[in-house]
């Protein structure tokens, strides 16, 4: 097998561990793993084919994006806002079945889990943003016309090397962040950005299908895959994920997340999983600050 060790996506790093599983969602040649090291990181792997070559043979395009079923507008569907009413909702995901990119709306939002004005919640991995960039899909837009990709830029990124543009990206990542101190531009790697958000595939959100809710918060019992409750981080949920040995396909990564129990260490060794982590959330400046952001903690 050809292999290419990336450096620039290292696993304790969230944006580059969605970004390297992103990968084997958008090429099924393409397989996982990462290094066994202090700090490791992803290598890729394939057969018959460079893996380079088949990520940039897989790069999405512009009108890929576009047609994503969370877009705000879509083939005849109701518009979607920010707040979504669950008939909406039920509205696109009917009208997105069967399409090969439905997973963009379940791994995004869910009507099993719904507020006192009729809205879907959100998933962890679907902030809110502001302005014109409130939307998910409006933010992936935007980061994709940031990439004059190439070969060489997609070697960049997976090295480590790559120059940063000044965007919010996804609005996962930490490191876009400067301190209160310094200029308060945010700056990322869009190529991981996009990348990342097509890790989502595996990570649906659902409800428990009641709107029977806390007031305080409606989402609190949305629940996306990954995010869970883990010693010493109180009531609020984390989102944890692992480092494995063996190379892995989408699918295979898929089945290690069903049967890999992040809070029984003795037994990670049986599903090849040798380091993990969880997320430390950025702590915002006060109630109007929308700004979300994900650190890390090695388990």
């Amino acid at each position: 097998m050809a292999s290419v060790t990336c450096p620039g996506l290292p696993a304790h790093w969230i944006n580059g561990w969605l970004a390297a599983v992103g990968i084997t969602v958008l090429d099924p040649r393409i397989r996982l793993h990462w290094t066994t090291d202090g700090s490791p990181v992803a290598v890729l792997s394939t057969q018959e084919i460079d893996p380079i070559a088949a990520v940039v043979e897989s790069w999405p395009d512009d009108a890929l994006l576009k047609n994503l079923p969370i877009a705000e507008n879509w083939n005849d569907a109701s518009q979607l806002q920010r707040k979504v009413a669950a008939e909406t909702f039920a509205e696109r995901a009917a009208a997105s079945r069967g399409e090969p990119y439905s997973w963009a709306l379940s791994s995004t939002m869910t009507d099993l889990c719904i507020d006192e004005d009729g809205k879907v919640a959100h998933a962890s991995f679907d902030p809110t943003g502001t302005g014109p960039m409130k939307w998910l899909h409006h933010r992936l837009m935007k980061t994709h016309e940031q990439v004059a990709f190439s070969v060489k830029r997609l070697e960049d990124s997976l090295a480590g090397r790559a120059a940063r543009t000044k965007s919010a990206g996804l609005g996962f990542d930490l490191t876009r962040l400067g301190a209160l101190s310094d200029d308060t531009s945010q700056w990322i790697d869009p190529v991981v950005e996009v990348l990342a958000f097509f890790s989502l595939f595996i990570l649906p959100v659902r409800g428990d299908g009641t709107d029977q809710f806390p007031s305080r918060s409606p989402v609190a019992r949305a629940r996306q895959r990954g995010w869970r409750r883990m010693p010493g981080s109180g009531r609020s949920r984390c989102f944890v994920w692992p480092a494995w040995r063996q190379p892995l396909d989408c699918d295979g990564v898929d089945a290690l997340l069903d049967v890999w129990r992040p809070t029984q260490k003795d037994e990670w060794s049986r599903s090849g999983v040798h380091a993990a982590w969880r997320s430390i959330e950025f702590k915002r400046k006060g109630s109007s600050d929308v700004t979300r952001a994900f650190g890390s903690e090695r388990l």
